[in-house]
C-alpha cells in the first residue's frame, strides 16, 4: 500500500496542488494507518525497544557521478544551512527505512531527490504547492545539467509526492523514499526502526540547527499560499505542526 492513486506529479502540475473532495477523502485511510502506529512508536522509543535498520555511514559510498556532485554543490549553495542538513538527514533516514522494508532503491536518485526536495520550502509561491515548485525546479536543474529526461522526471515525481500521506509505506513508490526519510526527521515516526547510535551519528554529522522552528515558520507560510492543498490537509487532519513540535529530538 502507498499513496492514493491520482495524487501525483501530473495532477499537481494541472491543478497547482489543490485537492478535490474525493482526493481529500482518499487520504484518510493511510492517515488512520499512520495514526494507529504512533502510540507504539513513542512507546518503543521510550522503552528502548528499537529496530536494527541502518546503513554504515563510514562505509557507504555516495554516488560520485558528475550529476550527483553538481547536485550536492547546488544544494549547498541554494539551501539555508538548516534545510540543507534536514535534506541530508532525509537521505540517511530514508536509506535505513529502505533497509527495513527490504527494498532496493537507486542511490543516485534517492540522494538527488533528498537534497532537492525542499528547495522551495522557504519561498512560497501563491497558488502552487511547494512540493510541486520544488519538483519543477529540480527537474529543470537536472535537465540543464545533462540528465536523462526520464530520470529527471522520476526525481520530480519523487519530490512532488513526498508530502502525500501513505507514500512512505513503500519507499520505491513515487515520493516514498523522501517521504519516509523526511517524515522521520519531522515527526520522529521511523526512529523506532533504527538503533539509537545510528540516529545519534546522523544527528552529529547533520545537526538540526533549529529545524523545528524553521519548519513551523515555512509550513505556515506554505499553507497560506495554497488553500486546499496537501499542506492545509496535513495541518487540519494530521496535526503535522503539532507532531513536528513534539517530535523526540533535542533542539
Amino acid at each position: 500500500m502507498a499513496a492514493p492513486e491520482g495524487i501525483d506529479y501530473d495532477w499537481a502540475r494541472a491543478t497547482g496542488g489543490v485537492l478535490t473532495r474525493s482526493q481529500s477523502r482518499a487520504l484518510f485511510p493511510p492517515l488512520l494507518r499512520s495514526v494507529a502506529k504512533y502510540p507504539g512508536v513513542r512507546l518503543r522509543l521510550a522503552t528502548g525497544r528499537r529496530g536494527t535498520a541502518q546503513v554504515d555511514l563510514d562505509a557507504f559510498v555516495l554516488p560520485d557521478s558528475t550529476l550527483a556532485k553538481e547536485t550536492i554543490e547546488h544544494a549547498t549553495e541554494v539551501l539555508s544551512p538548516c534545510v540543507l542538513q534536514h535534506s541530508w538527514r532525509t537521505f540517511w533516514f530514508g536509506l535505513a527505512i529502505a533497509e527495513h522494508q527490504r527494498r532496493a532503491v537507486d542511490p543516485e536518485q534517492a540522494l538527488i531527490a533528498s537534497l532537492l526536495h525542499d528547495i522551495t520550502l522557504e519561498t512560497p509561491t501563491p497558488g502552487r504547492c511547494f512540493a510541486l515548485t520544488g519538483a519543477e525546479q529540480a527537474e529543470a536543474f537536472l535537465l540543464a545539467h545533462g540528465a536523462d529526461p526520464a530520470f529527471s522526471a522520476r526525481v520530480g515525481a519523487e519530490i512532488c509526492g513526498h508530502i502525500t500521506v501513505g507514500a512512505l509505506e513503500d519507499v520505491t513508490s513515487p515520493g516514498g523514499f523522501v517521504s519516509a526519510g523526511a517524515f522521520t526527521d519531522v515527526a520522529g515516526s521511523g526512529l523506532e526502526l533504527m538503533p539509537a547510535a545510528y540516529v545519534d551519528d546522523v544527528l552529529a554529522r547533520h545537526p538540526r540547527l533549529g529545524w523545528k522552528k524553521t519548519l513551523r515558520t515555512s509550513w505556515t507560510a506554505q499553507t497560506a499560499a495554497l488553500p486546499g492543498g496537501r499542506q492545509q490537509w496535513l495541518t487540519r487532519w494530521a496535526l503535522l505542526p503539532t507532531l513536528a513540535r513534539i517530535a523526540p529530538f533535542p533542539e
